[in-house]
């Protein structure tokens, strides 16, 4: 090779891909670059007022907006509400949030950062139906009316997880899906899993929900992933933890596209 190929090489490296990879479907690759944002804010609730009054009033703002959003009861804290928002495209995201807090209409609700959870979906390169679990899946799963309950979490893998062959990684990250498989299939607790490198404040790399219809075995799930080598072996760090109960979801909208 001549020295004037090998510097045309370093100089022109390998186009980047960003897209989202599915297994092939209909016999034709599956990819797509469009994912949805998905952000939890944990507000606690300061003044007069009773949690109904002000998620009635944050409610009928979000819907006068046709933004899409589900709001939960924390737990932990009578006087505290998480709100959960989502859109394929992260301007309209950050629009959506800019217009529901610009007046001091909600001046009573006091953020609490240490709380905040922002991801994206994404694909692991096996999924039947790239656009439903990219786009819809996840939507559908926080506002179905039977599930009520919910935990969220963020979550750091130890650096030591990605020097691991992809097919050690692949062997381990296998384990953790057929437990939530076996969950999901039994109707206990069903996943939301967005990614956060970059995104996130306290430098975590995923943000998961798990949702269900009763709170148990969302904490049951929770006990028998610690038994995993993932989360033995190679999570550096998990939480802090949200659980909470929904309380309002926005009107049904057509699907994202």
């Amino acid at each position: 090779m001549s020295s004037d190929s090998s510097e045309k090489n370093l100089n022109d490296p390998k186009p980047i891909d960003v897209f989202e990879h599915g297994s092939p479907k209909d016999g034709q690759p599956q990819s797509m670059n469009k994912r949805l944002f998905m952000q939890l804010m944990v507000f606690q609730i300061q003044g007069a007022g009773s949690v109904s009054d002000h998620v009635t009033k944050l409610g009928e703002k979000i819907n006068a907006m046709a933004a899409r959003a589900v709001i939960y009861q924390d737990f932990h804290d009578p006087r505290s509400i998480a709100l959960l928002l989502w859109h394929t495209d992260e301007n309209e995201l950050f629009r959506n949030k800019q217009e529901l807090f610009a007046r001091n209409e909600f001046n009573e609700l006091c953020l609490r950062p240490e709380m905040g959870m922002f991801g994206r979906t994404y694909s692991s390169g096996y999924e039947p139906d790239l656009a439903y679990w990219l786009i819809n899946r996840a939507e559908e799963t926080a506002t179905n009316p039977e599930w009520p309950w919910a935990i969220w979490y963020p979550l750091r893998r130890k650096g030591s997880f990605e020097r691991l062959e992809h097919k050690e990684q692949m062997s381990i990250l296998g384990e953790h899906a057929r437990i939530g498989r076996a969950y999901g299939s039994q109707d206990l607790a069903h996943d939301i899993r967005l990614v956060c490198h970059g995104l996130d404040t306290h430098d975590n790399d995923f943000v998961i929900a798990l949702i269900g219809k009763e709170l148990h075995p969302l904490s049951h799930v929770v006990q028998s992933m610690r038994k995993t080598r993932q989360t033995s072996e190679f999570i550096q760090e998990m939480g802090p933890f949200f659980v909470g109960r929904v309380l309002w979801t926005s009107k049904k909208q057509p699907p994202l596209a």
